[in-house]
């Protein structure tokens, strides 16, 4: 049976979900936190049932898509695991992992990276044109977070966008055009992006001291532990009002807007796990509760779309 645990101990930080057992493809899952799918796999689901109130569903693209995301986030977190293994090295809560320990040598690490990008855009070139001229931008775009520490405090929401990138690439996949109107789309990057950057806020609390000696740059650096909570609270309503907006406008009904409305109520929760000073419900507060949220609006875009 295959279990999740703590990669580091509690005293050390939260480092999110492993699986406990050896060999290579652990290794690999381990490498590129495949647990953490959670988080982003749901919302290429909620742009791809959105799409389907629109277009002909094409169960192939939907199977192209699902794996092009798999292949473009494996990539996307094996480069940032590459490009930070030196901080990783001197960072207690992250010192575990595999190229700091040496379980992977970085040359295998380089392979997979370039191996799942070929991937990537081998699949998007089997979806339609649209995706194949957006996808060297999202590409692009996600593999440059992993530098983005070093020069700015935002580096949450730049995550927050490329996250952003999976129910666009959902519904650009069945669609093959833009939005109509153009900013819908806008508007769902706002809503995904707002609420990855708001946890990701949350998260980055337990390395502030870490981060301010290395001079690695995020909210939590720039506001202290107290001002950076309360972004990521702005944060999550502006997520919350842009998820509802995109819903109405993109046509789904009232399944998912209770779906909204549910992981609103999460967030409230969510947040009163976490206190400056007092981060030993992070976990439940970052993986649980956030798996959980991305899970309940997707419940309610299939429920509308399907009922």
């Amino acid at each position: 049976m295959v279990v999740f645990g703590h990669q580091a101990a509690v005293t050390a930080g939260v480092d999110g979900q492993v699986l406990r057992r050896s060999g290579r493809l652990a290794n690999w899952a381990n490498f590129v936190k495949v647990a953490h799918t959670v988080f982003a796999l749901p919302f290429v689901v909620v742009g791809l049932a959105a799409a389907s109130l629109h277009y002909r569903v094409d169960w192939a693209r939907v199977v192209i898509a699902v794996l092009a995301f798999a292949a473009a986030r494996f990539a996307a977190m094996g480069f940032n695991r590459i490009v930070d293994r030196r901080y990783d090295a001197l960072n207690p809560r992250t010192s575990g992992r595999e190229l700091p320990s040496g379980r992977m040598p970085v040359g295998e690490a380089w392979a997979l990276v370039v191996v799942m990008s070929t991937a990537f855009f081998v699949l998007v070139a089997r979806l339609n044109p649209l995706c194949l001229a957006l996808a060297p931008v999202a590409w692009a775009w996600t593999l440059a977070y992993s530098y983005t520490k070093r020069f700015t405090a935002l580096c949450h929401f730049w995550l927050g966008w490329s996250l952003a990138f999976a129910p666009a690439g959902g519904y650009l996949a069945l669609s093959a055009e833009w939005t109509r109107p153009w900013w819908v789309m806008w508007v769902l990057g706002i809503g995904v992006s707002s609420w990855v950057g708001g946890f990701d806020i949350l998260y980055s609390l337990q390395d502030e001291s870490f981060d301010r000696e290395h001079r690695l740059r995020s909210l939590t650096v720039a506001l202290g532990a107290r001002g950076a909570i309360w972004y990521a609270r702005a944060s999550h309503i502006v997520a919350v009002v842009a998820l509802a907006v995109w819903g109405r406008a993109a046509g789904l009904g009232a399944a998912y807007l209770a779906g909204v409305v549910v992981a609103a109520a999460l967030l409230v929760w969510e947040h009163r796990l976490v206190r400056a000073g007092d981060y030993s419900r992070l976990d439940v507060a970052f993986f649980s509760m956030n798996g959980v949220i991305s899970g309940v609006v997707m419940i309610g875009a299939l429920v509308d779309v399907l009922a």
